[in-house]
């Protein structure tokens, strides 16, 4: 009778266990180191700026005396109820610019879309040319064009254009300058690519077999668009409107160049706050006011259109 064999030892560990184990850890760090330095610049430039905006709101004192923080909340309301009229017509200027854009925008990248051909790049290219020079040679260009006596004025003029914006007091008698549809033009003209550019991103990612497919059902174009290209272009439609609507509600040098004294908007207000007043905690209270409008005008457009693509 043969003795019961023993079970066999157990074999030993690899001796590279513990570093075959670490290895998956470093791979789900990778993402996170990689975005480190966006969170670090995001910090420095953003967040620390923002929290001493903050707390400059809430102080109170002077240039030669110093400012000291004591929880003065009255500034935003003081703020608020000074300047009310410079939010009002900066968010109808800055609604006004981005309709504007919109209407012009749109047909642009459509036809750059579906119809650039070979000359997409080309159209492209012109679309983004005015940022090859400076914000504001851009605009002191169109207080060239819109000066008085110009061919412009005079164009409107012939045109009997300049009787119905007289009447919508978008003008004062015969000039174009030192008005309200000024203002309007240099922000349209400034932020018009900022429009056009995700309206193309969105019109060029549609499917021209939808389009050919509505064809065969024998929708006719219009209806096409309708239903087909409007609707799937329509994150293009609401990123474009809040890449103009955002940065055109905070302008202030078409208001400066452009306009007058009574077409002034709020950034040409804080800017003013900052640098030639020097009232540091009203100009940060007025900054964060406007912060706070945009960002729910924003956040209720958003809802409204229904588009959860850019959330």
């Amino acid at each position: 009778m043969t003795a019961a064999t023993a079970p066999p030892a157990p074999a030993a560990p690899p001796a590279d266990e513990p570093a075959a184990r670490r290895t998956p850890r470093r791979k789900r760090l990778v993402p996170y180191w990689l975005l480190l330095p966006g969170v670090l610049w995001l910090l420095v430039f953003f967040v620390v700026p923002l929290v001493y905006q903050a707390s400059t709101s809430v102080q109170t004192g002077s240039l030669e005396e110093g400012f000291r923080v004591t929880w003065h909340v009255q500034t935003y309301w003081d703020a608020l109820q000074l300047y009310y009229p410079q939010f009002l017509r900066s968010l109808l200027y800055a609604a006004v610019a981005t309709l504007l854009c919109l209407a012009a925008g749109y047909p642009l990248a459509y036809l750059i879309a579906f119809r650039g051909g070979r000359y997409r790049n080309l159209l492209l290219v012109l679309v983004i040319a005015p940022f090859f020079t400076s914000f504001l040679i851009r605009t002191l260009a169109w207080k060239t064009i819109l000066a008085d006596g110009g061919p412009v004025v005079a164009l409107l003029n012939s045109a009997h254009v300049l009787d119905l914006t007289n009447a919508l007091g978008w003008t004062s008698g015969d000039r174009l300058l030192a008005t309200p549809l000024a203002v309007v033009t240099g922000l349209t003209y400034n932020f018009l690519p900022f429009m056009i550019l995700p309206l193309y991103t969105s019109l060029e990612r549609i499917d021209h077999r939808l389009h050919e497919a509505a064809g065969d059902l024998y929708a006719a174009p219009l209806t096409t668009f309708r239903k087909v290209t409007f609707p799937m272009s329509l994150p293009g439609v609401v990123s474009g409107t809040l890449l103009t609507f955002i940065p055109a509600s905070g302008d202030y040098v078409n208001a400066q160049l452009l306009g007058s004294a009574d077409t002034k908007m709020i950034g040409s207000v804080i800017q003013s706050q900052f640098l030639t007043v020097l009232d540091y905690p009203a100009a940060a209270a007025l900054s964060f006011i406007l912060m706070a409008v945009v960002l729910l005008v924003v956040t209720l457009y958003i809802r409204r259109a229904g588009t959860e693509e850019l959330l």
